[in-house]
């Protein structure tokens, strides 16, 4: 599976956290600060480190950022910065556009200059943006306690027509399948029938031991 490329323009705290979490995942990063120290904080775990101005458009470009799939503008507290700066990642081309916030003002002219979605630091924290922009099946996951979550995704292609025993997921990837319900409906059938082979268009619900399944995911290991 391609590796994602995203850049990471604003190394604050909430930047460093995002550049940090997707380079865990092995993503290709790019990250920009015009403050040469808070990129050398992330030099060492980032594809790419520079030091610059955000608001330079030759600069954006000769760094790459237009390849990106994903740019995530983490500097909340200067709005004329992050408008110029989603402003140029539009003309490279960049079709999704992640913005931070300050206030409810911020994020109304953000959306409104074209960010594909506005955060702000009181509502998402970076950790749980980059886990978002890594998901390719899971829907939702809820922390029940500090290594321990119920995790609802939908099924990969590779399991369908397989069923529990086949699959050995508790096993491969350290999760209880506790119920199935047809996408789009609210009935969750449970128990499962260990010998029932899963059916396409079903999500799955699950409990899953610390953040083992959701690496899984990012990676791109469920087919």
């Amino acid at each position: 599976m391609r590796k994602k490329i995203i850049g990471v323009l604003g190394l604050g705290i909430f930047g460093r956290n995002v550049a940090k979490e997707l380079s865990k995942f092995d993503q290709d990063v790019i990250a920009i600060d015009i403050n040469e120290n808070l990129v050398q904080n992330v030099s060492d775990v980032v594809k790419k480190a520079a030091v610059g101005d955000i608001t330079d458009i030759d600069f954006l470009k000769a760094l790459g950022i237009g390849q990106c799939d994903t740019v995530v503008v983490a500097t909340g507290n200067n709005l004329e910065s992050s408008v110029l700066a989603v402003m140029h990642c539009k003309k490279l081309g960049v079709k999704n556009i992640i913005a931070k916030a300050k206030t409810k003002t911020y994020e109304e002219v953000l959306y409104g200059i074209g960010a594909s979605k506005v955060i702000m630091p009181e509502r998402d924290s970076g950790k749980r943006v980059a886990s978002n922009m890594l998901r390719h099946h899971i829907d939702n996951i809820v922390h029940l306690e500090e290594k321990l979550a119920m995790v609802e995704f939908s099924i990969p292609d590779s399991w369908v027509g397989k069923n529990l025993i086949q699959l050995d997921v508790r096993n491969k990837f350290e999760i209880n399948i506790i119920g199935i319900r047809k996408k789009n409906l609210s009935v969750i059938d449970t128990p499962i029938d260990p010998n029932k082979p899963f059916e396409a268009d079903i999500e799955i619900i699950a409990i899953a031991s610390d953040d083992t399944f959701e690496k899984f995911d990012y990676l791109g290991y469920l087919k």
